[in-house]
């Protein structure tokens, strides 16, 4: 399959540089794949939106401050850390900018220069190993010298503002993990979850640590030859119990976000029913997979020629989806993380 096939035009204003003065005031598109229609909304509108006995299904992982800026010990060249996962006791593996500054052995020092990690050794995928030269625990580093990872389309990335800190997480988030945001959950507010419930709507989470391999550009010219970064999944025995409980009485199950889409599709069989699941997943979702559980998605605008965008495709039907795109782009609609968001139904 012809990558190109996933590309639209979107003007740089169209990028959004800063979320919606209130999470639930996002524009909110509504595509129907039966009949090829499509509404606009505000997010605000989900509960008349949704049906009593939908199943709603969140990703629940908390972002971490993992952007990390420092300086090379001796001389104080600046570097730039992204720190990804654990990788053993006191060890994490970290993506690094410039890379030829991280090299074993390199010294990286943070703000009052007491802060100090040791490169202990470089992944073939050109990643750092970096450990704590106190021995003391990373996260204690991330806590007191870490920023929110904001993504590089937007303009303030290596200097996120005091709002960044709340808005690029969401507020249901609870397990630690992430280092990019499950987008489509920042829209929701405490009071609209509430109204979704009492409207009927069940809601149930799963974790999936959303990793750097999520957002990494598909450089292969045939969709079929990318591969996904595993990233680490989460499913408890009574989200799957729900989500199954959901099928068997003609709920529909939907997912908020395209990593609980993967999570949710990695952990069912064939007969799409879930399973409780701790692991990780690399599944790669892209037109013609057969999805086993989804009834509906919810989910942010993706760049062009993105895993993302394909997984919206796949789901939606390409011709919907991207013309659901161009009237977004048509119509002042926000794109990216930061942006507004679409229901796919």
């Amino acid at each position: 399959m012809d990558l190109s096939l996933f590309q639209y035009r979107l003007p740089p204003e169209r990028i959004a540089q800063y979320p919606a003065e209130q999470r639930d005031a996002s524009r909110l598109l509504v595509c129907d794949r039966a009949t090829m229609r499509r509404a606009d909304h505000v997010f605000g509108d989900l509960p008349a939106l949704l049906r009593p006995g939908d199943l709603l299904v969140v990703n629940d992982s908390r972002v971490i401050p993992a952007r990390l800026l420092g300086r090379v010990d001796p001389g104080g060249a600046p570097v730039e850390l992204l720190f990804v996962r654990a990788a053993g006791p006191g060890r994490w593996e970290a993506l690094a900018k410039p890379g030829k500054r991280c090299r074993p052995g390199a010294v990286i020092v943070f703000g009052d220069g007491q802060a100090r990690v040791r490169v202990v050794a470089v992944t073939e995928g050109g990643r750092g190993i970096v450990e704590i030269e106190d021995g003391g625990p990373v996260r204690e580093i991330l806590e007191r010298h870490g920023m929110p990872p904001l993504p590089p389309y937007i303009r303030r990335h290596q200097k996120p503002g005091q709002e960044d800190w709340e808005r690029y997480q969401t507020v249901y988030a609870t397990h630690e993990g992430s280092v990019a945001a499950p987008t489509a959950g920042l829209h929701f507010t405490p009071g609209l979850l509430e109204r979704l419930e009492a409207g009927g709507v069940e809601i149930r989470a799963l974790t999936l640590h959303v990793g750097p391999g999520t957002f990494r550009p598909i450089r292969a010219a045939s969709v079929e030859a990318h591969r996904m970064e595993a990233e680490e999944v989460t499913v408890s025995a009574e989200t799957s119990d729900a989500i199954n409980r959901a099928k068997a009485e003609g709920r529909r199950v939907v997912a908020v976000g395209t990593t609980t889409c993967r999570a949710l599709e990695s952990a069912s069989d064939h007969g799409g029913r879930v399973r409780p699941a701790s692991g990780s997943t690399d599944l790669f979702i892209y037109p013609g997979y057969r999805f086993k559980v989804m009834d509906a998605l919810l989910t942010n605008f993706h760049l062009p020629r993105s895993s993302l965008l394909l997984l919206a495709c796949a789901f939606a039907g390409r011709e919907l989806a991207l013309g659901a795109y161009r009237h977004a782009v048509e119509t002042g609609y926000r794109f990216y993380s930061y942006g507004d968001a679409m229901l796919i139904s």
